[in-house]
């Protein structure tokens, strides 16, 4: 296995009219969602084989996304049922380019939040290359824990990488999450997030800073995403910043996931640090371009046409 994800699952359910509230909204979509099983797809769809360790409900729903992981080509072995827990739903409004309300119902614990050390196979995320987290599932217990095991578990030469997908409605407060990142950080390779994200993460607000104080926890690669502003991407030999790719946005809630999927993609091609970050920029905006999440990751060739375009 190249590529094993760990966390948040669930189903999407979009409004098929933007630019009103979902009081009137008439009609929505159904989609396979959730932070890591969304990057699990995007890696699958540059050709990668790939799995995610989740948890669903025993319904209708978590039939569905059982379903629809083995159709995008995700490896489904690692999903398990949780008895008296619901697979989770998520809501969204639309108003382009910039504001997407998310209406998470999780309660009262999320599946993917139950998932338990024991649980793992250990084997698999010690073998896999490349071992994809999100700070979410550091939010609470039994799944803190079992992040913590399979790190263990981990070669920390090999690319390790942590999300930090901080979604403020899963924590406490913002300190609360900041003092798990920080144990989390130095057991990992890649961290990679938003400019809110990586001020959780660190206490820092100004892009170099908060990349210099993520390679100060231990990290080999931190990536501070810029929306508009395009990506800032830091070694401690190298930096990279790339601007941003050209879209007209209709939905921006899957772009980081998509930009992750090729994230993993490019580390294990082994790529450069301009080229990598290029192209999961260009992915990432490709998906904003598009309603839905996990089936509107692009492939490969989509992505390189989008930069061949580009830079014509």
């Amino acid at each position: 296995m190249e590529v094993v994800t760990m966390g948040r699952v669930g189903v999407d359910i979009y409004p098929l009219q933007t630019g009103v509230g979902l009081e009137d909204v008439e009609t929505f979509g159904k989609f396979l969602g959730g932070s890591a099983t969304n990057v699990a797809v995007a890696a699958a769809r540059h050709g990668r084989s790939t799995a995610v360790i989740t948890r669903v409900g025993p319904d209708p729903f978590g039939r569905y996304v059982r379903r629809t992981l083995t159709e995008l080509g995700v490896d489904n072995r690692f999903v398990t049922e949780v008895e008296g827990l619901a697979t989770p739903v998520t809501f969204c409004e639309i108003f382009p380019p910039d504001d997407f309300p998310l209406y998470f119902y999780r309660q009262p614990i999320a599946p993917d939040l139950v998932i338990r050390p024991e649980e793992l196979d250990l084997e698999t995320i010690k073998a896999t290359n490349l071992f994809w987290c999100t700070v979410t599932g550091l939010s609470q217990e039994p799944s803190r824990a079992a992040h913590h095991a399979a790190w263990s578990a981990r070669d920390r030469r090999t690319h390790t990488v942590l999300d930090l997908d901080y979604r403020p409605m899963f924590w406490d407060s913002p300190d609360d999450a900041r003092k798990q990142i920080q144990e989390a950080l130095p057991r990992v390779t890649v961290a990679v997030g938003n400019l809110t994200e990586c001020t959780v993460a660190v206490g820092e607000s100004d892009p170099d800073r908060a990349a210099d104080a993520l390679l100060a926890t231990g990290v080999e690669l931190a990536i501070v995403k810029l929306g508009p502003e395009g990506v800032l991407a830091k070694t401690r030999e190298e930096e990279v910043r790339v601007p941003p790719t050209p879209v007209d946005v209709v939905n921006g809630l899957g772009a980081g996931d998509g930009f992750g999927g090729a994230l993993c993609h490019g580390l294990l091609a082994g790529w450069g640090l301009e080229r990598l970050i290029r192209f999961a920029n260009a992915a990432g905006a490709i998906v904003a371009g598009r309603l839905e999440c996990s089936t509107a990751m692009p492939t490969t060739d989509e992505v390189e046409s989008a930069l061949e375009r580009n830079h014509a």
